[in-house]
């Protein structure tokens, strides 16, 4: 077995997987989980091959039951969970009228269930031996809703406020609990395909890179404890706000 793990949950082809592989480079077995453990296998294989340590999962972190299934195998299997990052994000947009109830309650699920789900297995793990890190991934909407995206905003604001309970009931047993908010853009394929005058704004650093934020994540993780930062915003400097 491994010392620490990081588990990620939401390990996608962008911001998920740098994160994956920045913990991993500090010597972290690194648990990348998604609905589809196949598109895993390329940020597996390119965490092993930079000689790091990577377990791939097929997770649908809104089944309670695999949630706990796959915290209990980490820590049997694998190392201590010291890292939990949860990464989904769920970003739908529909009009209030055309919004149905199944659809709502499906961002909820993602966007916020998911996220208490693993928050508290990653809780009851670290709490007893008095250490560990939880990070969520926020957006702008956790701060505020847009227009088209009731269920988005909501199921973010609440996921915050899910953050800042656990921080305040768990930083005095150890536990750092941090929520993040990336305002503006990521360097991703989807938003290259979908948005090219956005992502044209790479040239000038007008986009968020993966790689650097999950260079704030691991700053989050290293702090020392009489210093910890629990909400963190991130954004291009060409992003209003």
């Amino acid at each position: 077995m491994a010392d620490r793990a990081v588990v990620v949950v939401g390990a996608g082809d962008a911001l998920g997987g740098a994160i994956a592989k920045r913990f991993a480079r500090e010597g972290y077995a690194a648990v990348i989980a998604r609905r589809n453990a196949d598109q895993l296998e390329p940020l597996a294989r390119a965490i092993r091959d930079a000689g790091g340590e990577a377990h791939p999962f097929g997770l649908d972190a809104r089944q309670e039951d695999q949630v706990v299934g796959l915290f209990d195998k980490v820590e049997a299997e694998i190392a201590p969970v010291e890292v939990c990052v949860f990464n989904i994000g769920a970003n739908v947009r529909f009009p209030i009228a055309e919004t149905t109830s199944r659809v709502y309650f499906k961002v909820w699920e993602m966007a916020c269930f998911a996220g208490f789900l693993a928050g508290r297995e990653a809780a009851k793990r670290m709490t007893p031996r008095g250490r560990g890190t939880i990070i969520f991934t926020g957006a702008t909407a956790s701060m505020r809703g847009r227009d088209g995206f009731a269920a988005f905003g909501s199921a973010k604001a609440a996921l915050r406020s899910t953050a800042q309970s656990m921080a305040r009931e768990l930083g005095p047993k150890g536990v750092h609990v941090a929520h993040t908010v990336i305002d503006g853009a990521v360097d991703t394929a989807w938003i290259k395909e979908n948005f090219p005058d956005r992502y044209a704004a790479k040239e000038h650093d007008g986009i968020l890179n993966p790689e650097h934020i999950a260079d704030a994540y691991w700053m989050l993780h290293a702090q020392p404890r009489d210093a910890w930062t629990h909400e963190l915003d991130l954004r291009p400097w060409t992003e209003a706000f």
